[in-house]
């Protein structure tokens, strides 16, 4: 049984990174988090945004657990978030390329059954490639299987590093928007990391802006419309709401 099983699918992340430091190249110590105290709730995506270098990717790794070495705490549904199943969707593909693209979904989720991911497959319209191996993908496709091969586990929390970058803008609409039907067909807790405000307004029910380094929530904007409804006039007029809202600060 895991987390979210246990303690109800709707209990919220919690991020509470009192400080995190660490070593600089020239030896100097560098507070790169201080005083995050962030609430994600359950089965929503929450946006992490902000200056390059501020932390966010840092953040990330703090709440999959690769990073221990930081003053405070992450819990999943109250539980410690090691304890929790994570997909995590890195910024390159990060497949075995001597594995074809099913061994690679299979090496994360052994006991799929072969219904679910063909469903999976035919999602991300990659049904046809579930042989291939991965030299043979374009990167398009390749950021497919990735993700495919987070959401085959079924994980209780899913982190998105900057899924979209160097792509260019018609495959990246095409992975938003195998993005945006994964989170409300799977219902899962996702934290995404961008430096692209247009990719959170799509995807994010909640948007977090961060500080410059040391990184710390600036502010919290919450969208109540359905990922299906946001519509470019919508999108527009938000994005020009949170550009006024933050020359205005």
């Amino acid at each position: 049984m895991n987390v979210m099983q246990r303690a109800g699918a709707s209990a919220p992340l919690e991020i509470r990174i009192s400080d995190k430091t660490y070593a600089g190249a020239d030896g100097n110590a560098v507070q790169a988090v201080k005083g995050l105290d962030l609430s994600c709730p359950g089965q929503t995506c929450t946006a992490l945004v902000g200056p390059s270098g501020c932390g966010k990717t840092t953040i990330l790794r703090i709440v999959a657990g690769l990073d221990a070495k930081f003053s405070g705490e992450v819990t999943l549904a109250d539980a410690p978030i090691e304890e929790a199943r994570i997909g995590f969707i890195f910024q390159e593909p990060t497949l075995l390329p001597w594995r074809t693209v099913e061994d690679n979904i299979r090496l994360a989720a052994p006991d799929l059954s072969a219904r679910a991911l063909a469903s999976l497959l035919d999602q991300a319209e990659i049904a046809d490639k579930a042989s291939r191996f991965p030299g043979e993908l374009s990167l398009g496709l390749a950021r497919r299987v990735s993700i495919v091969r987070a959401i085959a586990a079924k994980p209780d929390l899913l982190l998105l590093d900057e899924p979209f970058v160097s792509l260019d803008e018609a495959t990246a609409k095409t992975l938003r928007m195998l993005v945006a039907r994964i989170l409300d067909d799977h219902a899962v807790t996702a934290l995404l990391v961008t430096h692209d405000l247009r990719e959170a307004v799509e995807l994010a029910d909640q948007i977090v802006t961060l500080t410059a380094r040391p990184a710390r929530a600036k502010s919290v904007r919450q969208i109540s419309t359905p990922r299906a409804k946001r519509t470019a006039a919508f999108r527009k007029k938000l994005l020009g709401q949170i550009d006024r809202d933050a020359k205005s600060r």
